[in-house]
């Protein structure tokens, strides 16, 4: 069975800097690049971040240059640092894979950015 284990969210004012966690089952972790999502309240969940095995990523336009994701093979891990957090970053925080399909989620960290 798959696991996702989500961790680090909270309440940061505009500005502030957060860091996420997620723990992957091995099962995935060792063959799939992985990836960050979000979803705001009343809005689709979108992607922010991947990273390959080989530690290649990609970005949102809207979290580049701000956001930077990296992973620890050894631990079945990946991070999500969150510099110059705004307002329109609150969401419930996912990890998963990279792409889909897509079989189950973790239960997300909720960040919350607001003065």
């Amino acid at each position: 069975q798959v696991q996702l284990v989500e961790s680090g969210g909270g309440l940061v004012q505009p500005g502030g800097s957060l860091r996420l966690s997620c723990a992957a089952s091995r099962s995935i972790f060792s063959i799939y690049a992985m990836g960050w999502y979000r979803q705001a309240p009343g809005k689709q969940r979108e992607l922010v971040a991947t990273i390959t095995s080989g530690g290649n990523t990609n970005y949102a336009a809207s979290v580049k240059g701000r956001f930077t994701i990296s992973r620890d093979n050894a631990k079945s891990t990946i991070y999500l640092q969150m510099n110059s957090l705004k307002p329109e970053d609150t969401a419930v925080y996912y990890c998963n894979k990279g792409s889909g399909p897509f079989g189950s989620w973790g239960q997300g960290t909720q960040v919350t950015v607001s003065s």
